[in-house]
């Protein structure tokens, strides 16, 4: 195995590691697996992608240079969490503020 091909899997392992829990913490909501509210679902979710940008940003710049590539799968799956969590809070506000009864 090439260095070319740890890196890559290295980046493709920090990526699929938060991906995975976004999607099981989603998948939670719709099933009502723990019996939570909604909104506690919705802080899981938010909490898991700030938490995996962040941590990949530290990963990136604080780890030897066999880690740095998990660093940035990371940082992309927190930050695709994230902006998917903002684009969904803002599709709520905005069918909230156009719903007339």
């Amino acid at each position: 195995m090439t260095e070319i091909d740890r890196g890559k899997l290295a980046s493709l392992a920090g990526f699929a590691t938060p991906a995975v829990l976004l999607v099981l913490t989603a998948a939670a909501l719709v099933d009502g697996t723990f019996g939570w509210r909604g909104g506690a679902y919705l802080l899981a979710f938010f909490w898991i992608a700030l938490g995996s940008a962040v941590a990949g940003g530290l990963v990136r710049v604080a780890a030897p240079d066999s880690w740095r590539s998990a660093g940035s799968g990371m940082v992309l799956a927190g930050t695709t969490g994230v902006v998917l969590f903002v684009v969904l809070v803002g599709a709520f506000l905005w069918a909230l503020s156009t719903f007339t009864p």
